[in-house]
């Protein structure tokens, strides 16, 4: 984990088959280095991660799947506040380039065999569709699409959190007035429609769903509001409004 590019305070190495490596590596990802916001429906705890868990899971298994094993240097993983960096001592295949990945293309597996291996244990698919399926999560998450970098050192993969996403104390000072007018805003839309759902809130507000539900949230422990009845089908209620 790193606070800065020279500040690492702590660091872990996976072993293992690949197949495990890649179970242990993204365990240890959820539960070690990154903290999730929880939060409940009626009494269902809800953990949700900085990043989606199934972007993370294919974003590990094409590192390993196109990794360049020749040289015995191990895939890197380095975990901010603020982003995730995924380091691969890979090749694309000859002619590719970044936008190719991000467009359709076929499946040409830097080592095939250990491709189809994963593919046979139902952990990959044999359609190239790796790129699109993460870049698909972070957008369903309201994260912004990962960059990809490719130059003579390997390729980089990282994912980052959006302004709503932070961490609030690496993001106080410039989250805070946003936050705050973010929370009245839910105030108001409330009070007008108490049956309104949060993918409505986000479209009206004009934020993401992850940053309504954070702000809710934050609503409920202030006392401020309360939900009356399930998930579908229940209202809000704003106290004291």
């Amino acid at each position: 984990f790193f606070r800065t590019d020279d500040d690492l305070l702590y660091h872990d190495e996976i072993h293992g088959n690949l197949l495990e490596q890649v179970d242990k590596t993204l365990d240890l990802l959820l539960t070690k280095y990154m903290r999730a916001n929880i939060s409940y429906e009626d009494m269902t705890r809800i953990e949700k991660y900085p990043f989606p868990r199934p972007a993370l899971r294919e974003a590990l298994l094409n590192a390993v799947v196109h990794k360049d094993y020749s040289n015995g240097v191990p895939i890197q993983i380095s975990v901010y506040d603020d982003k995730m960096v995924l380091w691969n001592d890979g090749q694309l295949p000859e002619n590719w380039t970044i936008e190719t990945l991000k467009q359709k293309h076929p499946s040409k597996p830097y080592n095939p065999d250990i491709a189809n291996a994963f593919f046979r244990a139902g952990l990959i698919e044999a359609w190239g569709r790796g790129i699109q399926k993460i870049n698909s999560e972070c957008q369903r998450a309201g994260l912004p699409v990962p960059e990809f970098r490719y130059d003579f050192s390997g390729f980089y993969l990282e994912f980052k959190l959006s302004d709503y996403n932070v961490p609030e104390e690496t993001s106080v000072k410039t989250s805070v007035k946003t936050s705050v007018k973010t929370s009245v805003k839910i105030v108001e839309a409330i009070k007008s429609n108490d049956r309104i759902t949060i993918p409505e809130l986000a479209e009206i507000i004009g934020v993401t769903t992850r940053s309504i539900e954070r702000n809710i949230q934050n609503l409920q422990q202030n006392g401020e509001l309360i939900r009356i009845g399930p998930a579908k089908g229940g209202y809000w209620k704003v106290i004291g409004g």
